[in-house]
């Protein structure tokens, strides 16, 4: 099998696992908070669920990273499923017993499946000849546009199964886990060789973080992902507390979700075009229209805009921030580079994600002041990935 034809194959893997497997993280993103504000001892912990899951993904980033160094992308993606399904699994007891601590468990578990997917994107350029790594990073984040479309119907049919709500959500996101192993019996990259004495050990950890390129890739990368977690953490709980219905928030992040996906077809060939930095440029600008576009009203046509374009920034944003990432180190530095890259970024999304219900819940008076102190704060964060950016650009270029 040639190179490009293996690239292909395993990247219709992923595509697959981003459809099927991915769908389970916006079932949660959709119900996790609806689900904290029925348990939660207080208004401010709401979204802690959702926040624990940023976090599980961001304490397993490295371990898995080494994991699959050492055992191959198969295993480490195996081991995460299983960690979804128990997640799922530990997460349903806590809704049935009515404990917020132990769904909170539940969700931290959950974090380490999404840890793992952030990877899908890593290992479609695993085999992959260099001309065609764009393209294969965007089709599997393309695979998103189906989880976009499974998720909140899961959601739909499920949320009111049960006399307790969600739960029957839960024992689909279990099903959903299940399908992991069939999937990943088809992928086809080679477990690295161990590393001998005389192989390239690559550059220290703390001289890799100063090259230019990587740090202003996990800059922008984290700003990107960190501010579309914020807003969509709170956007299902300001679309109820403004009088919606929990199937309008469904409708709204499932638009959202179309929108974080639908450009990956021409992102890919839009870096090839024009490079990766004014694409993530182009992203950045997007979501400071989102924030405003919030910034003008409460009902359903602002909700839906501001989602997409949401959608729309955090993919050309983190994928340019990807794309860069993966052309600013060497092969012998891969695991280490992605694992810390992820630790990283989900290290941001997590505080975003736990400020999320503070500002929604506990900002003003009203869900509506709320919202705008959720929207207010994007602000400084587009401010330092957008001059990170023209620094980066405005630089010298080595000869």
């Amino acid at each position: 099998m040639t190179d490009l034809a293996r690239a292909r194959r395993n990247t219709i893997v992923l595509v697959l696992a981003q459809a099927i497997l991915g769908a389970q993280m916006s079932v949660i993103f959709i119900i996790g908070g609806l689900a904290g504000q029925i348990l939660s001892p207080h208004p401010c912990l709401v979204t802690l669920p959702l926040s624990m899951i940023i976090l599980g993904s961001a304490l397993s980033a490295r371990p898995l990273a080494r994991f699959m160094q050492a055992r191959g992308r198969q295993a480490g993606f195996l081991l995460a499923v299983v960690a979804g399904a128990l997640g799922a699994a530990v997460a349903a007891a806590g809704l049935w017993v009515g404990s917020f601590w132990l769904f909170t468990a539940g969700s931290m578990l959950t974090g380490t499946y999404m840890s793992a997917q952030g990877f899908y994107r890593f290992a479609a350029t695993d085999t992959a000849p260099e001309d065609y790594a764009p393209r294969a990073i965007s089709w599997v984040m393309a695979g998103g546009l189906a989880a976009a479309i499974i998720g909140p119907a899961l959601v739909r049919m499920t949320s009111e199964l049960t006399v307790v709500p969600f739960l029957a959500t839960y024992l689909a996101v279990i099903a959903l886990n299940l399908t992991g192993p069939f999937l990943f019996a088809f992928l086809d990259i080679p477990t690295p060789p161990t590393r001998q004495d005389s192989d390239p050990a690559g550059r220290p950890m703390g001289q890799i973080l100063r090259s230019p390129a990587i740090a202003v890739a996990m800059i922008c990368g984290t700003v990107s992902y960190a501010l579309m977690n914020l807003v969509m953490t709170s956007t299902p709980l300001a679309v109820v507390g403004c009088g919606f219905a929990t199937s309008d928030a469904a409708n709204i992040v499932s638009a959202h979700v179309l929108a974080m996906f639908a450009p990956s077809f021409v992102t890919g060939h839009l870096i090839a075009r024009f490079g990766a930095e004014p694409i993530v440029g182009i992203g950045l600008a997007i979501l400071a229209a989102a924030g405003t576009v919030a910034l003008t009203g409460v009902e359903l046509p602002q909700f839906y805009l501001t989602l997409i374009l949401l959608g729309i920034g955090w993919n050309f944003g983190y994928i340019g921030a990807t794309t860069m990432l993966t052309r600013a180190h060497a092969p012998e530095e891969r695991g280490r580079v992605q694992g810390t890259n992820d630790l990283i970024v989900f290290g941001g999304v997590f505080l975003a994600s736990l400020s999320s219900g503070g500002l929604m819940n506990c900002s003003g008076g009203s869900v509506q002041a709320g919202w705008n102190a959720v929207n207010l704060s994007m602000l400084p964060l587009l401010v330092l990935a957008g001059a990170a950016l023209i620094w980066l650009a405005l630089r010298p270029k080595p000869l």
